[in-house]
């Protein structure tokens, strides 16, 4: 591939060469590579067909499970959150010793013992790890959802960025079924604490279970805000903004 140095930046396929922008800038390329239908239909890449299904399905289960902690991950995020994610899930759809090559899932993975290390702890915002911000050990009760900490200090126990006024503390409760693609997510009340507030025991508990039958994923999100007037403005900087899967439990476990 070559880098278009030409003040008319192209897009598009010319001549037997594709113009293309790119996070590096637009580029060049020369169109090539096996005709769909022979990839789709000769025996010669049935590697081909199986390695693409698998990725597929790692693909979409990770799709899955980042659509459904949204609602807490939207400020919580980072550029590469999907090929992290999909990363993860290829791992973990290579745990799945049932089905032969090609049609291992992420569905039969996820309920082996290596899945839980892989997804705990995973941060969907790599510029806010949880242990980088948080500076308290807390508890995470798998029965109720309930996150908790006692006697919680925000200016001793939180990395605080400039401008912020006040946190605010969120948990999530969702279960995702990888083999029907359902999921539900269930959030706690916010907990909303001043920056100079005093040392106080902090709990998130989601008013219910999630009805979906699937893997329960406990979540933890940390938003910073400035107050103005009584109004909250987000600080529009994702550095700090935390979101984590603090534990997780498979059905097998419950």
């Amino acid at each position: 591939m070559a880098l278009q140095k030409s003040l008319l930046k192209l897009q598009g396929t010319i001549g037997g060469i594709t113009f293309y922008k790119s996070k590096d800038g637009y580029m060049a390329k020369e169109k090539g590579g096996v005709d769909a239908s022979r990839i789709a239909n000769d025996p010669a890449f049935a590697r081909t067909r199986e390695n693409g299904d698998e990725f597929s399905n790692a693909a979409s289960a990770g799709k899955l499970l980042r659509d459904a902690v949204r609602v807490l991950g939207n400020d919580a995020s980072d550029g590469r959150v999907t090929s992290r994610m999909t990363q993860i899930m290829t791992q973990i759809r290579a745990l799945d010793d049932v089905n032969a090559r090609g049609k291992r899932c992420v569905a039969v993975g996820i309920g082996k013992e290596g899945a839980y290390p892989l997804l705990k702890g995973f941060d969907f915002n790599s510029n806010a790890v949880l242990s980088a911000v948080l500076f308290k050990s807390f508890r995470v009760n798998t029965e109720t959802g309930e996150i908790s900490m006692d006697s919680f200090f925000p200016q001793k126990e939180l990395a605080l960025p400039d401008g912020a006024t006040h946190i605010i503390f969120r948990s999530g409760l969702a279960s995702v079924n990888f083999e029907t693609g359902e999921s539900e997510m269930i959030v706690s009340d916010p907990v909303r604490l001043a920056i100079d507030a005093p040392a106080q025991a902090v709990s998130l508990l989601p008013a219910k279970a999630p009805a979906v039958a699937g893997v329960h994923f406990h979540l933890l999100s940390i938003d910073y805000v400035q107050s103005v007037n009584n109004l909250d403005y987000s600080l529009k900087n994702n550095a700090f903004n935390v979101l984590s899967i603090v534990e997780m439990t498979t059905p097998a476990a419950e």
